[in-house]
This record gives structure tokens, C-alpha cells and sequence, in this order.
């Protein structure tokens, strides 16, 4: 069982910045390669272009001034006009294909995570909130996305242009470069002495991010509980204690980064005094002219933006460090339901099941099942009552292989389904879940889900199996009405003949509705139930259903508790031995007939 993970609970990272995961992206950077490389060369161009700008400066002051070559400066003027323009255009055709290297990372990126995520077993998600794995797969993936596009373009721009910018002063003055350079070993000791503060800084306010997400998804799921329980205060409450972390540690991360553009600005300002004193001092002696002395400060001023650039990028390295560790985290997740090498796909079954020996736990030392022997013939219909969470639902979660057995063994057919393949199993079950999901779309496209390749005909004929023909047929636009993840204009009761329709449509060996008319009142049962029988015929059924009056005329009844099958038999048998199977149905006549009363 995966380690639990709240909204309240930090998630736990490696404390150093991990290069092996930068290098885990190598692919999304080479299958966008010649974007990138596009992207690079546009930006060295732009570099080259704006840094003309000071020997431009000095050759007019250094010698067409004196001369008093106006049409010189008016040339020069010109062309810088031209750089200046071309450096813009480079850095728009720059931009244009970095950003499109970066939506392309993007998809990549989401498209893996998102697939693998598909695969992962219900343990996955039982154990964490949907907030932190939502943040994974958008926000996270948008700033590496960002830095892989960006950030390893600047890294080679930003370089780059402290070489032409050195290459330019010593062309001008090797003494007055090193006037300019005085202040980089106080930059390094800097980052020397922060780094370690920084990058643990911003995975607390990663980690304190997606605690907050994480809650606000779990607030916006649970909103009918709140209101219904006046929690809206309390979980106001909540949110804004999570808020003051995050803010609280988003300014430690800020105070940390914000020193840097000081650092510089001031460093800065001491090389330029510096550069000036120096200058005056060999005025004379070097022969220094008003040009060299100008170009030289502008270069200066030019010589400390891309190092604090720089900087910058190796503060969003951090972040993206800690970004790629929580992707890499889920996309390493160990998918624990898979096929074995050898699976095999399994045959059409007539639907013959066999538990044999099963022992079930999802937390280690907590069993659920222990030592369950069950045999179906083709054909039959089982019923599964019991307490409360005595494992009713999870007998047949463990025949679809949500969740793997510890121990014994599953067949169908006379075939094991750990051996045979995923894909091959499910599609013979037909799964009526008690939590009945609406996807975002049109009711046809939510009853085709059951099978994608379904004719309107076919979507039409399952509907009026259920009796959900007539009240989808005056929703507004029939069965191109569109609904959301809540079912929107549709009822509980709706939303359930909905899912039950795709079930129907998929046509399954083995049919499974866990509670699949706890939602639907009195009455529509009535009219479901034909539906129900005529799909049953034939076909091996698992029925949950807490109205024993529903499960009457199942072939067997299964009372589930203390870990096992405690009572079986046929709706007649069981009352006759006046077990645990007759209390429960006795005690629901009697509540059945005290409404009745009322």
C-alpha cells in the first residue's frame, strides 16, 4: 500500500538538487531540437546585434566628432538604427520558436505522465488527494516545459554574451576589464554560500503549493458536504492557515532571490565608480580616450545583467529541480496492477469463476478476505450482502484486478487472471459501479463510453433496456444534451440509468453492479428490474444491493463477513436457517413496514 499523503502532509524530496533528473529530459529536448537550435542561433544573433551598440558610441566620439564627419555619424547612426531593429527581430523569431518548443515539451511531457498515470492501480489514488497529482501534470510540467525551452537557451545566450562583452573591453582595455571583473568574486561567494538556503526554500513553497491545491480540489468535490454541515467557516479557516504557509514560505524564497538583483545593482555601481577612478588615475598614462572610457562603463553596465541572468536561471534550475522530481516521482511509480511477460489474452469466457484460497488486504496486516472459496457456474447470478465494509465490494474489485491477492488464487474458465492479460479481462466485464460517474459530454457520448464504436441504434436499444429512453428524450437536446462530471440538469437516479445503459452496451460475460440502484427511487426500480433480468439471462452476475428485496431471485446469496462467506444459499434457504441473513432481512421488513405505516 502507497504511504498515505493528505493536504496537510508535505511531500518528502531528496534534500540535494538531483542532475540525473535534468538529464532524464534529454528527450524532450532532442525531439524539439531544431526549434531550440533555431531559437539559440536567433538569440546569439540578437546578443551580437545589441552589443554594437558602445564601439558604436566610441567611434563616433573617438574620431568622426573630431573630424567633424558628419555624414560618418549620420552612417553610423543608420546602422545603428539597423542592428537595433535586426537585434529585435531576432529576438521575436527567438521568442516564437522557443515558445513553441515549449508547448511541444509540454505535451510530451503530459502526454507521458498522463499515460502512465492511466496505468497506475486504485492503491495510487486511495492513498493520496487528486490536488497534488492535478498540480503534477499542469502546473509542475508548465515550468519545466518552461525552463527546458527557455532556461538552457539562456544559459548559452546569457554565456555568450559575457564573452563578446569581455572579448569587446579587452579589445578596448585589458586594465579597465579587470576593473570591471573586481566585483565577481563577491557574486560567487554569494552563490556559494545561498544555494543550499535557495533550493531548500523553494521546495518548501513547491511542497506548500501543492498542499494548497490539493485542498482547494478536495474543498470544491466535498462543496454539498460543506454546506450541508455549515463546515464553510471551518474550512475557510483551513485554507487560509494553508495560505499563510504558502505565503509564508513563498517570502522566505523571495527575500533569498531578491538579494541577488541588490547584489548586483550595487556591485555594479561600485565597478562603475571604480572603472571611472581608474580611468582618471592613467587618464595620462594609458592615453585613454572620452570614447574608451564611455564604451568601457556601457560595457560595464552590459557585463553584470547577464550574470545576474544567470543567476536568475540557476534560481529557476532550483525550482525546476524540484518540479522534475515530483513528475519523475509519479512517472517511476511503480505500476503494481500489469501484465506478466508471459500474459496472455484471455479467450471469450462462458463465465465460470473460481476464487480459490484468497487472502485480500490493502494496508499490510489488515485483512479483508482471508482464505475465500467460491465457485460460480456460467450463467449464475451471485448476491453479495453483508455489513458494511465486510468486503462485498472488494470481492469483485479483486475479479477485475483493481487490486492484486496476496494469496490463493482467481480463475475464470479454468484460466488464472494474473496471467492473462488486462485489457483481454476487462473487456469481458461489465462494471456497474456504486459511485456512478458522468464524464463531461453528450448523454450519447457517456452511454458509448461502453463501447466506443456503438451505432446510435445500439446506444437507443440499451437506454430502453434500463427505462432511461423516455426521460433522456425530454432533456433539452435528447441525447445530444450535454452534461458534466456532476451530471448537471440530471438526477442521482439519472446519472445511475445513464452508467447502467453503458454497462448494457458493452455487453459483458460477467456482469457486476455494485449497488446499481441505490440511487434510483422506488418506483423507476420497478421498471428496471425487467431490464435487469432480461440482461442477466445467460450471463454470470455479481450483484451488491443493500434492498434484499432486489436480490431475491438470485441463484445464490452470499452473507459477507468476518473476513469470509459466513452464510450461502438461495433466497429461500437462507431464510429458512434463520441466520444472519434472516435477521437482516426481517429487520429491513420491519423498517420497510414502519414507513409503510407512516
Amino acid at each position: 500500500m502507497a504511504k498515505r499523503n493528505t493536504y496537510g502532509v508535505d511531500e518528502e524530496l531528496e534534500t540535494p538538487f538531483n542532475i540525473k533528473n535534468l538529464v532524464r529530459c534529454k528527450p524532450y529536448v532532442l525531439h524539439n531540437i531544431k526549434l531550440l537550435i533555431g531559437g539559440l542561433i536567433f538569440s546569439i544573433l540578437a546578443t551580437l546585434f545589441g552589443l554594437l551598440g558602445p564601439y558604436y558610441t566610441k567611434t563616433i566620439i573617438d574620431r568622426f566628432i573630431p573630424e567633424g564627419n558628419i555624414r560618418a555619424v549620420i552612417l553610423i547612426a543608420v546602422l545603428y538604427f539597423i542592428t537595433s531593429c535586426l537585434a529585435e527581430l531576432c529576438t521575436f523569431f527567438q521568442s516564437l520558436l522557443t515558445s513553441r518548443a515549449g508547448h511541444e515539451i509540454i505535451h510530451e511531457i503530459r502526454v507521458d505522465i498522463f499515460g502512465h498515470i492511466q496505468k497506475l492501480s486504485f492503491n495510487y489514488f486511495d492513498s493520496r488527494p487528486r490536488g497534488k497529482i492535478l498540480i503534477r501534470v499542469v502546473h509542475y510540467v508548465n515550468n519545466v516545459a518552461d525552463f527546458l525551452s527557455n532556461g538552457l537557451i539562456n544559459i548559452v545566450v546569457q554565456g555568450l554574451s559575457i564573452f563578446f562583452i569581455l572579448f569587446f573591453m579587452l579589445s578596448l582595455s585589458p586594465k579597465l576589464t579587470l576593473c570591471v571583473m573586481s566585483g565577481l568574486p563577491f557574486v560567487i561567494l554569494y552563490l556559494v554560500l545561498i544555494k543550499g538556503r535557495q533550493r531548500r526554500a523553494w521546495t518548501n513553497w513547491s511542497a506548500k503549493n501543492s498542499n494548497t491545491t490539493a485542498y482547494i480540489s478536495e474543498s470544491i468535490n466535498g462543496m454539498q458536504i460543506t454546506q450541508a454541515f455549515n463546515r464553510e467557516q471551518v474550512n475557510r479557516g483551513i485554507f487560509k492557515n494553508l495560505l499563510n504557509q504558502l505565503n509564508k514560505a513563498f517570502m522566505k524564497a523571495a527575500r533569498i532571490n531578491l538579494l541577488m538583483p541588490v547584489l548586483i545593482e550595487n556591485i555594479t555601481r561600485f565597478v562603475t565608480c571604480f572603472l571611472y577612478l581608474m580611468a582618471v588615475m592613467f587618464f595620462t598614462k594609458e592615453n585613454y580616450s572620452a570614447g574608451v572610457i564611455i564604451a568601457m562603463a556601457s560595457y560595464a553596465g552590459r557585463f553584470w545583467g547577464p550574470i545576474q541572468s544567470i543567476a536568475n536561471i540557476y534560481n529557476s534550475l532550483i525550482n525546476t529541480g524540484s518540479y522534475l522530481e515530483r513528475i519523475f516521482d509519479t512517472m517511476d511509480e511503480e505500476i503494481d496492477i500489469k501484465d506478466e511477460p508471459d500474459a496472455k489474452d484471455l479467450p471469450p469466457i462462458s463465465g465460470q469463476v473460481d476464487y480459490q484460497d484468497v487472502t485480500f488486504a490493502y494496508e499490510e496486516g489488515i485483512q479483508i478476505l482471508e482464505h475465500l472459496d467460491l465457485h460460480v457456474e456460467p450463467g449464475q447470478s451471485i448476491a453479495l450482502v453483508g455489513p458494511t465494509g465486510a468486503g462485498k465490494s472488494t470481492i469483485v474489485n479483486i475479479l477485475c484486478r483493481f487490486y492484486d491477492i496476496q494469496e490463493g488464487k482467481i480463475l475464470l474458465d479454468g484460466h488464472d487472471i494474473r496471467h492473462a492479460t488486462l485489457r483481454s479481462l476487462r473487456s469481458q466485464m461489465g462494471i456497474m459501479l456504486q459511485d456512478s460517474f458522468i464524464f463531461t459530454g453528450t448523454i450519447r457520448d457517456n452511454i458509448r463510453y461502453g463501447k466506443l464504436d456503438a451505432t446510435d441504434d445500439e446506444i437507443i436499444r440499451a437506454a430502453k433496456t434500463v427505462c432511461a429512453h423516455d426521460f433522456i428524450i425530454h432533456t433539452e437536446n435528447g441525447y445530444d444534451t450535454v452534461v458534466n462530471e456532476k451530471g448537471s440538469v440530471l438526477s442521482s437516479g439519472q446519472r445511475q440509468l445513464i452508467c447502467f445503459a453503458r454497462t448494457v452496451l458493452s455487453n459483458p460475460a460477467i456482469l457486476i453492479l455494485d449497488e446499481a440502484t441505490s440511487s434510483i427511487d422506488t418506483e423507476t426500480e420497478k421498471l428496471v428490474q425487467q431490464g435487469i433480468a432480461n440482461l442477466l439471462k445467460g450471463r454470470t452476475s455479481f450483484i451488491i444491493a443493500h434492498r434484499l428485496s432486489t436480490i431475491a431471485s438470485c441463484d445464490q446469496i452470499l452473507y459477507i463477513a468476518n473476513k469470509g462467506i459466513q452464510e450461502k444459499g438461495t433466497h429461500e434457504e437462507l431464510l429458512k436457517k434463520k441466520g444472519l441473513y434472516y435477521s437482516l432481512y426481517t429487520a429491513q421488513l420491519e423498517e420497510s413496514g414502519r414507513a409503510a405505516a407512516l
